[in-house]
């Protein structure tokens, strides 16, 4: 099926939901009270940046998504690359890092708030806790399943240590690392609304919590679609430079070739 075809059947079923949601309000068969009409919605959304008023909390949520994305990839990263070519400190700290993986990380945001207080600080803190072992544990993947024959071959070749990991081992965990950052920054989206929602002055996350806290279903609503257009535009932005950077990979349904 072409991408033209897809996208007219995807704005189709979009459209399908809103009228059935407008009209499922108006007619009463749904409370406007729990949902407040699309119509209604989009007014806000409109008042809010013809205002002005929604651009700083864009900025602040865009800012803490950022830096946690890089601090955490970078991070995750480093420390993949460094356990993998390190067996024993990875039997060392594998129980550790499993144990750390495996805490909620939504328990953390009221100690980071408390540790770093309601400014970005801790909003970055939570997200960086959310990419940090993602970048980890596909960095480490990526470096294990480096072919050995491979390895071999450049080991014949005089290769030393730091000619291995610049051509061998990274080009090999390229694919795993950036394949991952989509999902990284989904994370590092979710680790600064909900430090934002939790406790803050601003942001994308302070704007939907004000809104439930006086019951402004059109607001919460309108937060929740200026949030998931912000989140899709910064995935259109990861998935170029995935694009740019993975240009040898072949396209979902072309890696045959012809016989």
């Amino acid at each position: 099926m072409g991408k033209a075809r897809v996208r007219a059947y995807q704005l189709a079923l979009l459209v399908l939901i809103v009228l059935g949601w407008e009209f499922s309000v108006r007619l009463g068969w749904v409370d406007a009270f729990f949902f407040s009409k699309p119509s209604d919605i989009a007014v806000r959304i409109y008042a809010w940046f013809a205002s002005g008023e929604v651009y700083r909390h864009l900025w602040i949520t865009l800012a803490e998504t950022v830096l946690a994305f890089l601090s955490g990839t970078l991070a995750g990263v480093a420390f993949g690359l460094w356990l993998a070519l390190s067996p024993t400190a990875s039997a060392v700290l594998d129980p550790f890092l499993k144990a750390l993986n495996s805490v909620p990380r939504v328990i953390l945001a009221p100690i980071f708030t408390l540790w770093f207080g309601l400014g970005m600080a801790s909003k970055v803190a939570l997200g960086f806790t959310l990419v940090f072992f993602i970048a980890f544990f596909n960095t480490y993947q990526g470096i294990r399943e480096v072919s050995p024959v491979v390895l071999a071959n450049a080991r014949m070749l005089g290769a030393n240590r730091g000619q291995l990991l610049r051509h061998v081992y990274l080009p090999s965990a390229a694919s795993w690392i950036l394949s991952s950052l989509r999902t990284s920054v989904g994370f590092a989206v979710i680790g600064a609304v909900v430090g934002e929602y939790l406790g803050a002055s601003a942001g994308l996350g302070y704007v939907i919590s004000q809104a439930e806290g006086v019951f402004d279903t059109t607001s919460v609503f309108a937060g929740i679609v200026v949030l998931a257009v912000f989140v899709v535009l910064l995935d259109v932005g990861v998935s170029l430079v995935e694009r740019k950077l993975l240009v040898w990979r072949p396209e979902p349904g072309q890696e045959g070739g012809t016989v």
